[in-house]
């Protein structure tokens, strides 16, 4: 028994050997992400993230209603099918879905399990606004980004065990004070920041992707521009403690990302502009 702490030594030689061996894991898991090359701590195995998608995605087709609107239907699987060829994700099992529901929504589950719900269909207008969602959906499937969230709640539990580990001699009032900042602190600083960068570095992926596919970048600041357009001003918290930057900052960043996605554009092996018009 260690007198200090009121561990046992082993206790403290295993806690030792388990924040060692989260180091190691950290360690091994640094990469960086397509296109921006940022630097990225991801520890969770692609096999787990793979298979935690599929059975994700198996989840929510299960529970949803598939659009009858074929004309719809053939614009997410044509507009995917092209985003997916110059999307140099090998590996990746492609399938696209539209779910029949209002809501504004779409996602892309790792491996490339993509689905749109029909109620963000009227604000694409065409199919390179449907492009701009469907790219920004499948550069967050491209960049790990769910398996670094996993990893970075990972070390944050981890790091707040420690913390009460260490807290543990304190009077409890002290504790408890100690760990709401923590989590306040981490909250506000560490995991939305990050979340709001995930959304950033999704538009900048995103807006490559529908170019090299061969749809006009143009459309993605005015397609954020439609978005935001369209919510109440009650429906949006402040950026600080929203999971995503805020409509008109996307518009302007990507704004500022044309000149580079319209070479691509250029480059492509077929334009087809703004493609067909959905509404």
């Amino acid at each position: 028994m260690d007198e200090k702490t009121g561990l046992c030594r082993p206790s403290r030689r295993r806690m030792l050997a388990t924040l060692g061996s989260m180091g190691f894991g950290f360690c091994c898991g640094c990469r960086s992400t397509p296109v921006t090359g940022r630097p990225q701590l991801v520890f969770i195995p692609k096999s787990m993230e793979m298979s935690l998608g599929e059975q994700s995605y198996a989840d929510v087709i299960s529970k949803s209603t598939a659009s009858q609107n074929a004309a719809w239907v053939q614009a997410v699987q044509r507009t995917g099918e092209r985003i997916a060829s110059v999307a140099n994700a090998p590996g990746f099992q492609w399938e696209f879905r539209l779910l029949a529901s209002p809501t504004q929504n779409a996602f892309c589950l790792p491996g490339g399990k993509v689905a749109i719900y029909e109620g963000i269909i009227p604000l694409c207008e065409n199919e390179a606004g449907l492009a701009v969602v469907m790219s920004h959906e499948i550069a967050h499937a491209l960049a790990r980004h769910g398996a670094e969230r996993m990893s970075q709640q990972a070390g944050v539990q981890g790091a707040g065990a420690v913390l009460g580990w260490a807290m543990s001699e304190t009077t409890p009032m002290t504790r408890d004070l100690a760990m709401r900042a923590f989590g306040t602190g981490t909250q506000y600083g560490i995991l939305l920041p990050y979340s709001r960068h995930h959304e950033s570095e999704a538009d900048a992926i995103g807006i490559e992707l529908m170019a090299k596919a061969g749809y006009d970048p143009s459309e993605a600041p005015l397609f954020w521009g439609r978005f935001g357009g369209a919510k109440s001003s009650t429906e949006s918290p402040p950026e600080w403690a929203s999971t995503h930057p805020s409509d008109e900052r996307r518009a302007s960043d990507l704004a500022q990302k044309l000149p580079k996605a319209l070479d691509m554009y250029q480059s492509a092996a077929s334009r087809y502009g703004r493609g067909e018009r959905l509404v």
